[in-house]
């Protein structure tokens, strides 16, 4: 009596919890701090770093992880005017393990780094894993070569038309924030157009990548993110599975 009452007990939550299980296998990686970021922040979702021999994969993929960046440009202000000026931007080349390699920004004439590129367009780009988990992690200091950083150096432009929804979906899926700051300011979806790579990620001084390699180097870490991405959502599954079992066990015991 007792194990057909589990069998039923079993038939019922399967049911119930079989949507759910659906659904979870179907939607999108979960992004930071379970907020709907397109992010890799958290350390279980963050792939491994590629081989540090190939260093345009490398590259690709700290631009990929990484959220933001110091874009040093040439001042126009008043009283440092023709020299070096970095600011902190927000940038995103796609989403996680889906990255075009093209870094884009949402910029508005107010910025100072923007009225600098009105003069001169020419800018330099730095972005660094101390900004996600992996330093921290490993223990790398944020000047340690081994605190894998990219210098990508190149011209800032305004996107063409055709190129508009790629850039906007770039960066509003790791930066959901941006749709509501404020039309006044007149933002505009730029990107940095890409002339020169260094890649600092061991000793012995930086690597040098040409654009050619850089782009072509991207398949491994799509890999690298699905796996995850999956192992993440089987993991999920094998605790509702272990949660449901401890169920039944426990209403058949109280048969």
């Amino acid at each position: 009596m007792a194990g057909c009452a589990c069998g039923f007990v079993r038939a019922v939550l399967a049911f119930l919890l079989a949507p759910a299980l659906v659904t979870l296998l179907v939607a999108p990686a979960r992004g930071r701090g379970g907020r709907g970021h397109g992010d890799w922040d958290a350390a279980e979702l963050l792939p491994p770093l590629p081989p540090r021999e190939n260093a345009a994969l490398v590259a690709r993929f700290v631009t990929n992880v990484c959220d933001w960046g110091a874009l040093a440009t040439i001042s126009t202000q008043e009283g440092v005017r023709g020299r070096p000026f970095a600011d902190v931007l927000s940038l995103s080349d796609g989403p996680p393990g889906k990255g075009s390699g093209v870094p884009y920004f949402y910029l508005s004439p107010l910025q100072q780094s923007v009225g600098n590129l009105q003069e001169n367009p020419y800018a330099t780009l730095t972005m660094s894993l101390a900004e996600t988990s992996f330093c921290r992690k490993y223990g790398f200091d944020p000047q340690s070569p081994l605190c894998a950083h990219i210098i990508l150096s190149g011209t800032v432009i305004k996107v063409s038309e055709t190129e508009m929804d790629v850039a906007k979906n770039s960066l509003f899926i790791r930066h959901p924030e941006m749709k509501t700051w404020p039309s006044s300011h007149n933002w505009f979806f730029a990107k940095l157009n890409i002339t020169n790579i260094w890649v600092l990620d061991y000793f012995g001084g930086p690597k040098i990548v040409t654009p050619a390699e850089y782009y072509n180097a991207t398949s491994q870490i799509e890999l690298d993110y699905y796996w995850i991405s999956w192992k993440m959502r089987l993991l999920d599954i094998l605790y509702i599975f272990s949660y449901f079992e401890a169920i039944c066990i426990e209403t058949c015991l109280s048969l």
